[in-house]
C-alpha cells in the first residue's frame, strides 16, 4: 500500500469515527477531535467539566464505535485498589481441594471509563499508575500484562468540594491530553433537548476493530518529523521550566515546575496524528501549536502568585507560544 493510500485510509477511519460519534454527541468538536487524537496516539485522556456536559456519554459512545472490550469504574471514596485490579479468591477444585485463583478486576479491558476519578482516595488512584504507564498490573504476587490497545478515559469534576481528591502530579503526567469540556451553545443545547426528550435513540455502528486501531497507531509512528519542527517542540517544553536559561518571562513569574519530557513526547505524537487527519505525512509547526494546550495544561504547576491572580495554565501556554519563535536562528540572535 502506498503512502497516499495509507493516509487516505487513516483519514477515512478518523472521519467515520467522528461521524458515528456525532450521531450521539452534539457539538464538542474540539473534545471529540482531542479524544480521537489521543486514541490514535496511544494515550489516555482526562476530561474535566461540571456534571451533565456529556463526558461519560462521549466515552460510552466511543466504546460502541470501537469493537473492543469496555469497562466502567465508578470512583468513590470507599473504592479500594483491589476493586480495580482484582484479587486472589479461594476456589474449590473438582477434586475437592481449595486453591487461590486470581479474579480479574475491571481494569482488564481495552477501554476503561474512570468516572469521577478525583472522588477516589490517593491510595486507590495510585492503583491506576502502573496500568496507565506500563500497561500491566501487579496483583496477587504476579505481573499481568493488559491487552492492547489499552486506553483510560477519565472524567473529573473541577468543582472543589468535600469528597474530592486532586490527582497527584505523577498520575496527571501519565495522561496524554487533558481536555476541558465547556458548556454548549444555545443552539447545541436546543439540539440536546430535542434528541433526549423525544424518546429517540440513535444507533451507532462499529467502525474499527482493536487490530485496525493498532495498525493505525503504527502508521502514526512512521510519520516523519523535520528536525526544525522537533526542535521547536523541545524549545516549547524547555520554555516552561522556571529559573532556567530557556524560560520565558511568564514562566519565571507564575510557574513552580514546567512540563516533563512526556510533554515533549506527546507534542510530537499528537502532532503526527493531527498531520494525518489533515492528509499530510509530515508534521508542521501548526500541528505542534494546535495540540500544545491539551498536552501541557496538566503538566504545569502554578505558584502561589498565579493562583492568587487567577492565572491559568492555558494563559501561560498561550504566552509561551507567542514568546518562543519557530526559527531557531531568531533564538540565537
Amino acid at each position: 500500500m502506498s503512502t497516499e493510500e495509507q493516509i487516505q485510509e487513516f483519514r477515512n477511519a478518523y472521519e467515520s469515527l467522528r461521524a458515528e460519534i456525532g450521531k450521539v454527541i452534539v457539538g464538542h468538536d474540539a473534545i471529540v477531535e482531542g479524544t480521537l487524537i489521543a486514541v490514535f496516539g496511544g494515550g489516555h485522556v482526562l476530561l474535566e467539566g461540571v456534571p451533565g456536559l456529556g463526558k461519560t456519554l462521549l466515552v460510552r459512545t466511543l466504546s460502541e464505535v470501537l469493537d473492543m472490550s469496555f469497562n466502567r469504574i465508578q470512583f468513590t471514596p470507599d473504592l479500594m485498589p483491589a476493586d480495580i485490579l482484582g484479587t486472589n479468591i479461594v476456589m474449590e477444585t473438582p477434586g475437592g481441594k481449595r486453591e487461590f485463583q486470581f479474579q480479574k478486576g475491571p481494569i482488564f479491558a481495552h477501554l476503561i471509563l474512570a468516572d469521577e476519578i478525583n472522588r477516589a482516595t490517593p491510595k486507590t488512584q495510585s492503583a491506576m499508575l502502573e496500568a496507565m504507564q506500563e500497561k500491566s498490573v501487579t496483583a496477587g504476587g504476579s505481573i499481568r500484562k493488559l491487552d492492547e490497545p489499552f486506553f483510560v478515559l477519565a472524567t473529573q469534576n473541577p468543582i472543589d468540594q468535600e469528597g474530592t481528591y486532586p490527582l497527584p502530579e505523577a498520575q496527571l503526567d501519565r495522561f496524554f491530553f487533558k481536555l476541558i469540556v465547556g458548556y454548549p451553545s444555545g443552539a447545541e443545547l436546543t439540539e440536546v433537548i430535542t434528541r433526549t426528550t423525544e424518546g429517540k435513540k440513535e444507533q451507532v455502528n462499529r467502525v474499527l476493530t482493536k487490530d485496525e486501531v493498532l495498525e493505525l497507531q503504527q502508521l502514526v509512528r512512521q510519520v516523519p518529523v523535520a528536525s526544525h519542527v522537533e526542535d521547536y517542540a523541545v524549545r516549547l517544553v524547555l520554555a516552561t521550566h522556571p529559573k532556567s536559561e530557556t524560560a520565558v518571562p511568564i514562566t519565571n513569574q507564575y510557574l513552580r515546575f514546567g512540563s516533563s519530557p512526556r510533554g515533549a513526547q506527546t507534542l510530537i505524537l499528537a502532532g503526527k496524528v493531527r498531520a494525518l487527519t489533515h492528509g499530510r505525512f509530515n508534521v508542521s509547526f501548526e500541528d505542534i501549536q494546535a495540540v500544545a494546550a491539551a498536552t501541557m495544561r496538566h503538566r504545569l504547576i502554578l505558584n502561589f502568585e498565579a493562583e492568587a491572580e487567577g492565572i491559568t495554565t492555558d494563559h501561560i501556554i498561550t504566552q509561551v507560544l507567542q514568546d518562543v519563535p519557530r526559527d531557531v536562528a531568531a533564538v540565537e540572535v
